[in-house]
């Protein structure tokens, strides 16, 4: 296509900043050191070294195709699960933008969703197609690409329940349709590569009534509004359930509920939610996981799994 590729300032090598030279022509936005905490939930964190916001997935391909495969790439939704560490992200964020977050109905019980559209809009689409089984994404505060990933779920569901297949937009450039079957689903886990990017999936439920369809989502709305911190600054469930238990009653019976690490907080209201009050950095938030899980670990003898990704440099 006539574009020469980008490639690290070698000058700069040791510096740990990823100075692209020769960058590749973009036709969204490209914005370096772009700070990250207002993009997140928990409003904490350091800079992007490169802040991508593609316009359509052609410009996403070539953009990746002509990035240095040393560059590391990630992917920034709604930021709801996901603490970035106060040293900022080094490489490329993609974030997708409106271009990404398109909802339409294929056939009767299949929708085609963008990579970057809210599970409130999939959820609400589904119902105004008559399609159920989709009401428990209203609950989930992300986006497509990002509870594809993670397998994302919910109130019972999880998208492994209703995924038929995702495009995926690999670390080459070249996109890829991926069947359900290869995804390597467990629980809040998929096989995706490091540096993939879901671009758009199908999701199918089964014939319901839309009044019935909403009065679902009400419920599972209402239930989250009494048992979690939903208007303040937090990451959503920090850990993992283990098997056989819940992870917001073993940190509760360690005693951790209301404990505090600077500006971090284990939630009163949810004890699996921390929460910043209003100064936490994310070094705080993030020792303030590791010390729940130390005393999770002494009174139960159960080592929890973080649930929300930590990424960049402490």
């Amino acid at each position: 296509m006539g574009r020469r590729p980008c490639r690290r300032d070698r000058a700069r090598e040791g510096t740990g900043v990823t100075t692209l030279t020769a960058i590749p022509p973009v036709r969204g936005k490209l914005t370096p050191n772009a700070p990250l905490a207002p993009l997140v939930w928990f409003k904490s964190g350091g800079m992007a070294e490169w802040l991508f916001e593609p316009k359509d997935v052609a410009d996403l391909q070539d953009f990746l195709a002509a990035l240095p495969p040393q560059v590391p790439v990630m992917a920034l939704g709604l930021g709801s699960n996901l603490i970035v560490r106060d040293g900022g992200v080094p490489g490329v964020v993609v974030r997708l933008g409106k271009a990404f977050a398109k909802v339409e109905a294929v056939d009767e019980l299949t929708l085609n969703c963008g990579g970057g559209a809210s599970g409130i809009l999939v959820s609400s689409t589904a119902r105004d197609h008559g399609i159920a089984g989709l009401e428990f994404l209203r609950s989930i505060p992300g986006t497509v690409g990002g509870f594809v990933r993670m397998n994302g779920g919910a109130y019972g569901r999880e998208v492994k329940d209703i995924l038929v297949d995702c495009d995926v937009v690999i670390r080459s450039g070249e996109i890829a349709t991926l069947p359900l079957s290869e995804l390597g689903y467990t629980y809040r886990h998929s096989d995706l590569t490091d540096g993939s990017i879901v671009v758009a999936a199908r999701f199918r439920g089964h014939p319901g009534e839309p009044a019935a369809i909403q009065a679902e989502m009400d419920r599972i709305s209402a239930a989250r509004e009494a048992s979690q911190p939903l208007r303040s600054k937090t990451g959503g469930s920090t850990f993992k359930n283990p098997d056989g238990g819940k992870a917001w009653e073993l940190v509760d019976k360690a005693g951790c509920r209301g404990l505090t690490m600077g500006g971090a907080q284990v939630s009163e209201k949810h004890t699996n939610f921390l929460i910043n009050t209003g100064t936490a950095t994310s070094t705080e938030i993030e020792a303030l996981g590791e010390e729940v899980r130390r005393r999770v670990k002494d009174q139960s003898g159960v080592e929890l799994q973080w649930e929300i990704q930590r990424v960049g440099r402490p």
